[in-house]
């Protein structure tokens, strides 16, 4: 019984077999492969897709300080400081983000928080508060207000960036959009 099984989900090309296989794929990533990435990084939100572009930098380092340079040295960071920050030259929509969780956040990393919106954002952070963390996205002109990003909350840190993998979001944002446009 076992072999059939085995030849049935390894060696049949039959489109049953193939929805069986998609099956397993999705039931071996979602209840195995990311709660163990959660485990070992010591977060529920081990691995994120990019789904917007506030973290991207269009062009080389000194073009974007030209862009955004005067908000950082108004605000205390200068380019010498920025240049010594994880993942200076930014990330960009479609970019796989993995993430730890840390207590230990300082200026200049990249974190994972809940604020008002309804899906997790990806910023830098840009100041220590008493209380928290204020953060602000690369290609933003300023932190924002209404994402509850001026004061977050240490318990609202979902994780730390630590890696990127480029355009392998895209499998999710596309999937999303899709899922969308059946909700419609």
């Amino acid at each position: 019984m076992l072999k059939k099984i085995w030849k049935f989900i390894w060696h049949d090309d039959s489109l049953l077999s193939w929805i069986v296989n998609i099956i397993l794929a999705f039931v071996l990533v979602k209840f195995i492969i990311y709660p163990g990435l959660g485990l070992i990084f010591q977060t529920a939100l081990p691995v994120v897709a990019v789904v917007s572009s506030s973290m991207e930098h269009n062009g080389n380092f000194d073009q974007f300080w030209e862009r955004q340079g005067s908000w950082y040295e108004e605000n205390g960071i200068t380019k010498e400081e920025f240049l010594t920050y994880p993942m200076k030259n930014g990330f960009n929509k479609g970019d796989i983000m993995f993430l730890y969780g840390s207590k230990n956040i300082r200026k200049g990393d990249i974190i994972v928080f809940k604020g008002s919106s309804q899906n997790p954002i990806i910023h830098r952070v840009v100041k220590i508060n008493n209380n928290g963390y204020q953060t602000k996205g690369d290609n933003n002109s300023d932190s924002y207000k209404q994402l509850n990003e001026i004061n977050i909350n240490p318990d609202n840190v979902l994780g730390k960036a630590f890696l990127k993998i480029q355009y392998l979001g895209w499998i999710k944002i596309w999937f999303t959009d899709l899922i969308s446009l059946f909700r419609r």
